[in-house]
């Protein structure tokens, strides 16, 4: 691409200092407010952009994809997951694709952290009590919770968040256990005195915490099915900050309710903003609103790969956080 401004198009709202930057380096047209574009509206700057700078919630798909403009050249994603792209449609049309890994991997390590704690310490109903002015006073026996020193947590997914969240649970006297595609350096699973598991089925059915931290890819939809729930442990926790669709979000809220699972930490959902109602007010269940990587240093950090990204691009150059399917 020649090194003049390129015209790119931001979908959401971005923090005040990389909307700044944006419109110093290139032609941007930002949103005037923080709603999610419509498709009509995503197909529209597709065919006027040279560069798209979309985010979790814009659905880019085959069939937007086949409206894009000649003009459009690079999807610089703003945000490590890319599961909303169809990177593979999108290289096939010669557009690439762009993301922002790694500044965001203590933010949602901290926030698996959070939410595990929450859950076995029942947090959110010592919250309640003291919110609704019902406190009479400590008692020995009210709200009890669980020790997490010394628990076994079985890391789904040990890739740079897996082994951020394993050293944090190594600092609380955890167990660290885990399975992955691939398994660890020896050097560095002796680092993290982590356990692998080839077999999934075998590591559930033996951990006291469950970690989800695996990407939301063809091959871990609905990872935690229904008979894979089924071999958790009564007394386990399942916290997930990484993708809703690896867990079958149903199958969970069924033995949640039936108190075949202990408790759970969710910070991602099935089905995006449509939570299943039967998770809320279940008092063994926390539910935050995709909040692990929401701190003001992420949201910059984040937006300062973007600007790279694109200005890599701009001056002719492969963009240094280039997604292929291959990596998917």
């Amino acid at each position: 691409m020649p090194s003049e401004r390129l015209s790119v198009v931001v979908t959401r709202r971005l923090p005040d200092a990389v909307e700044t930057r944006l419109k110093e380096l290139f032609d941007v047209r930002l949103r005037d407010d923080d709603t999610p574009m419509t498709r009509a509206e995503l197909a529209a700057a597709m065919k006027s952009a040279d560069a798209l700078v979309p985010t979790v919630t814009d659905e880019i798909d085959a069939n937007l994809l086949a409206q894009a403009g000649e003009r459009l050249k690079l999807i610089a994603n703003y945000g490590a997951g890319v599961d909303h792209i169809d990177v593979a449609t999108a290289r096939q049309r010669g557009i690439l694709v762009s993301n922002t890994p790694g500044v965001l991997t203590d933010d949602t390590a901290d926030m698996t952290m959070a939410l595990l704690l929450a859950v076995t310490r029942r947090i959110p109903e010592g919250l309640s009590v003291m919110q609704s002015g019902e406190w009479k006073g400590w008692a020995p026996t009210a709200l009890l919770g669980g020790r997490v020193g010394g628990r076994r947590l079985g890391i789904l997914g040990m890739g740079r968040i897996g082994q951020a969240v394993a050293q944090r649970a190594r600092a609380f006297g955890m167990q660290i256990h885990y399975h992955n595609r691939r398994r660890l350096r020896p050097e560095v699973e002796e680092g993290l005195e982590a356990t692998y598991w080839e077999s999934l089925d075998q590591m559930v059915a033996r951990m006291d915490v469950i970690s989800v931290n695996c990407p939301h890819t063809p091959s871990t939809f609905h990872l935690l099915n229904a008979r894979r729930l089924k071999l958790l442990k009564p007394s386990a926790v399942i916290v997930n900050t990484s993708r809703g669709e690896v867990i079958d979000e149903n199958a969970l809220t069924r033995m949640l309710q039936a108190g075949e699972i202990a408790g759970a930490g969710l910070d991602v959902y099935e089905h995006g903003t449509e939570v299943n109602p039967r998770l809320q007010g279940l008092p063994s269940v926390v539910l935050l609103p995709h909040m692990g990587s929401a701190t003001q240093e992420g949201r910059l950090e984040m937006g300062e790969k973007v600007i790279i990204n694109i200005k890599t691009f701009a001056d002719g150059h492969r963009p240094p956080d280039q997604v292929v399917p291959g990596m998917l």
